[in-house]
């Protein structure tokens, strides 16, 4: 997976799991910058998080103050950014909405990591729902981390290579 410098995670409205995963990753210590946010497929006007995804947030020691949910636009979409959708329908209709997004830099969250199932959508369900829903996130967005730290530890290693080249390149000119 490329370096991203901001990850955008995505749900229908913004309002419960793609703050609740972004949350959940800016928790994890991540070897380099990146920018996380969240954003809603439809999100018509700024609305807060989702009452029980805050009260499950608040269990697990995650305080999201102030959020308001955000409509993702064109404007989302550069180079640097990869967009996480919970479920392929979501995915299938950003691509629809946004032709100007590259099919590569907007995943699955789940098929990104190697998990199985989507993250399934709680809302209208009992609080135990928004607490297996974390629970799910959690564990991908763990794995997100790794493999984003992991590719850091990968880059570092081929920088290291090539400073080594170079100084053996360096120390074989000055022998002759």
């Amino acid at each position: 997976m490329k370096q991203y410098q901001r990850i955008l995670f995505v749900c229908e409205n913004g309002t419960c799991r793609s703050p609740m995963a972004a949350a959940i990753l800016q928790e994890y210590r991540l070897k380099r910058p990146v920018e996380i946010a969240s954003r809603g497929l439809v999100s018509l006007f700024p609305e807060p998080l989702n009452q029980k995804a805050e009260a499950v947030l608040i269990s697990n020691g995650i305080n999201l103050q102030n959020y308001m949910s955000v409509q993702l636009g064109e404007e989302d979409f550069t180079e640097q950014t990869l967009v996480i959708v919970m479920e392929e329908q979501q995915r299938e209709k950003v691509l629809l909405s946004f032709p100007s997004a590259d099919p590569e830099q907007v995943q699955v969250l789940t098929r990104l990591v190697g998990d199985e199932l989507e993250i399934l959508n709680p809302y209208g369900g009992p609080l135990q729902s928004y607490g297996l829903c974390y629970e799910t996130l959690n564990k991908s967005v763990k794995k997100l981390a790794e493999i984003i730290n992991q590719e850091e530890s990968e880059e570092e290693m081929l920088e290291e290579d090539e400073s080594e080249a170079e100084v053996d390149e360096n120390f074989t000119k000055e022998e002759q």
